[in-house]
Order: C-alpha cells, then sequence, then structure tokens
C-alpha cells in the first residue's frame, strides 16, 4: 500500500471504477456494508441483494481482473487522485445535492471557498459569443472568481482560457476520464488546468468521451457554481441541460442576450423571456459573486459594460478608443464606422485608425475595405 494512502482508499477507487452503477448504488453499496472496503469483502451473494443479479454478476466478473491496491498507486503515480463524499476535500457545493457524484477523480486543485461562476454556452459560437466569453473570463478572473466550466471547444474552453490568462483560477468538468484531453484541440487550456486549475471527473480514467457521459456531467457543472451564465445557446441545445439542472439546484441563472435575428442566440432570448435574469454588464455578476464593499474601498475590478476592458494598450488614444466601440462583429466600411463615431472625431482619419487596431490585434480586415472587432 503506497505511503500515506488510507486502508479504505484503494476500495474506493474499486467502487468507483466500476462502470455499470450509479452514484446511488455505490453510496448504498458502501452503507450497506459499512464502507466500500466492506463492499469490497461482501462479495457476490450480498452484492446481489443489494444490485441485483445481474449487475452482481458484472461485478463479480470486474472483480476480479482489478486490484484495488495497484490501480491506486497507479492513479497516484499519474498525478490522479479520488476524492469522495467522506473526504474534506470533497466541494462543499455539491455536498448537499440529491444527486451528488459518490467520487470524483481530480488532477489539480479542488475549488475552494472562492466565489465560482459556470460559464457555458456554444461550441460553435460566433464572433460576438467568443469576445463576450473572453471578456467575462478575463474579469472574472481578476476578480478571484473561479470559472467552472466543460473544456469544450467554443465558449467554455474561450471563457476558461480567458480566465487562467488573467491570472485567476478555473475547474474544468469532463464528460470523459481525466487522463483524456478532450477535445484534443484543447490540449494546451488541458495542460494548464492540470498546472494551475483543475480538470476533475465523475467517470473513471480511460473512459472514451461518450455523447450519454454529457449531461450527467453538466449537473457537476452547475452545482460547483454559485451562479450560471449561459453566453449562447440555439433553441435546441445541450447548454438548456445545464440551465435545468441549475434551476433544479437553486442556482442563479443569468443570459446573455443575442440578435433576435442570430439562431445561436435563440436559447438565450428564450429564456429571457421565460424570466431568466439578463446579464448587460459584468459588473452585476461580480457585485452577485462579491457583494458591495460596504466600507466604499474599490470594489470588484470589471468597467461598466464589456468594452471598457483592455482599452490601455491604445496608447491612451481617446480616438481609437472611440474607434473601437464603433466596431461591431459585423464587417462595416469606414464609412459607416465615421457615422457611428461622435462628433469630435469625425475629422480624424478613419482608415490610418483602423490600420493601427489591426496592428494591436483589436481589430480585424474582414474583407475588402471592411472590418470588424477582433472576437479574442
Amino acid at each position: 500500500m503506497e505511503e500515506g494512502m488510507s486502508r479504505e482508499y484503494p476500495y474506493e477507487v474499486w467502487l468507483c471504477s466500476y462502470p455499470c452503477i450509479g452514484d446511488r448504488k455505490r453510496q448504498k453499496l458502501a452503507d450497506c456494508f459499512g464502507g466500500a472496503q466492506g463492499a469490497y469483502f461482501a462479495g457476490w451473494e450480498k452484492w446481489r441483494q443489494v444490485l441485483g443479479e445481474k449487475q452482481a454478476d458484472g461485478l463479480r466478473e470486474f472483480t476480479r481482473r482489478f486490484s484495488p491496491e495497484e490501480e491506486a498507486g497507479r492513479l497516484l503515480e499519474g498525478g490522479i487522485r479520488l476524492v469522495t463524499e467522506r473526504d474534506a476535500q470533497y466541494p462543499k457545493r455539491l455536498r448537499h445535492l440529491p444527486d451528488a457524484p459518490y467520487g470524483l477523480f481530480v488532477r489539480g486543485q479542488l475549488p475552494g471557498r472562492e466565489p465560482a461562476a459556470a460559464i457555458v454556452g456554444a461550441r460553435d459560437c460566433s464572433g460576438y459569443g467568443a469576445y463576450v466569453a473572453a471578456k467575462l473570463g478575463e474579469i472574472l478572473g481578476k476578480n478571484k472568481v473561479t470559472v467552472i466550466s466543460g473544456m469544450a471547444r467554443g465558449i467554455d474552453g474561450i471563457c476558461q482560457q480567458a480566465a487562467l490568462d488573467a491570472g485567476g483560477s478555473s475547474c474544468a468538468v469532463l464528460g470523459c476520464g481525466v487522463d483524456i484531453c478532450y477535445p484534443s484541440q484543447n490540449r494546451g487550456l488541458y495542460e494548464t488546468l492540470a498546472d494551475r486549475g483543475c480538470l476533475l471527473s465523475s467517470y473513471p480514467p480511460g473512459t472514451p468521451a461518450l455523447p450519454r457521459n454529457f449531461p450527467p456531467r453538466n449537473r457537476i457543472v452547475s452545482g460547483l457554481a454559485d451562479a450560471v451564465v449561459v453566453v449562447e445557446a440555439r433553441e435546441k441545445s445541450g447548454t438548456l441541460i445545464t440551465v435545468d439542472m441549475a434551476l433544479e439546484q437553486g442556482r442563479d441563472v443569468y443570459v446573455v442576450p443575442g440578435r433576435i435575428t442570430d439562431r445561436l442566440s435563440d436559447g438565450c432570448n428564450r429564456l429571457i423571456r421565460q424570466g431568466a435574469v439578463p446579464l448587460l454588464n459584468p459588473q452585476d455578476l461580480l457585485q452577485e459573486l462579491i457583494g458591495k464593499n460596504p466600507d466604499g474601498e474599490p470594489g470588484p475590478e470589471g468597467g461598466k459594460d464589456w468594452g471598457e476592458e483592455g482599452l490601455e494598450d491604445l496608447g491612451g488614444s481617446p480616438f481609437l478608443a472611440a474607434l473601437l466601440q464603433a466596431l461591431d462583429f459585423s464587417p462595416a466600411a469606414p464609412e459607416e464606422l465615421k457615422e457611428r463615431l461622435p462628433r469630435a472625431f469625425q475629422g480624424e482619419n478613419i482608415n490610418a485608425g483602423l490600420m493601427e487596431l489591426c496592428l494591436k490585434q483589436r481589430a480585424v480586415q474582414a474583407g475588402p475595405g471592411r472590418f470588424r472587432r477582433k472576437s479574442c
């Protein structure tokens, strides 16, 4: 047995590694036999009384080829540990959920008492959605609010990466084993989370990313957070499953509004129509999560809207700041942008300003003579 490993731990690894029973039956086995170790040595006859014959047969076959101590040692060597409800490190936000996971396989540092927000949205997000996700992650990261998400491409991964880049923390809840990077294009984010954030899963290492794994993991995403923010979602989106679970768990749900002609915002706008809180600026979320400072000292960093952050690298130019504000995520010609500028900047060289914003990576040329804001 590994040094520092409790006698119970290898058997908890055994119980949580058997894939054919859910958390309720794992908990029932542990309760009936005085813990995972008692369940392991209870044997088929007693398992059958709890699980039924078919599942007891499966557990017996699994147990014959599974060495609890060897597997527990292998996990530790790979930087993976199992945390169950009996452990002090088990996230407090999950403890009182009726469907709390019996155990979590973890790489990195589990979220603590800091405020936490789950950011979810479309995988195939728009430039607008990518910009909002990046800005939201940056602001939350600067204010020490942990970003919870699923490390998916699109909104999830963009927001988590931005939070980490801002010096904050993030936790990814995976629909596969924590030893598997899914999707593969988020390898850099995966490694950073393992080093400076957290990767966790209720599925044992080696579990592939199967479609059926993702709806159950969404309850953990919302359960780990104080509030859930939806950035972009279609009318029929898996993101809305997370919203339903968040509401069942008593979590606040915020929704970023979108254009009524944009199909990526259909789900968001419907949620607002049904009573969800529209998130019009990040300060609203920060004040809810962090609270107002009663002593009148500086409050959360974040600005009053989505565009104020990050203008310090424009060389202090009021014109460039105004031109950036005039840009949207739909390409526009310089003549259109001039009409959006305050009167004080009408005489400025719009083309030169746009080129400078492109060089500073704040804008992109989307076609001949047409420009848009850089998404992230």
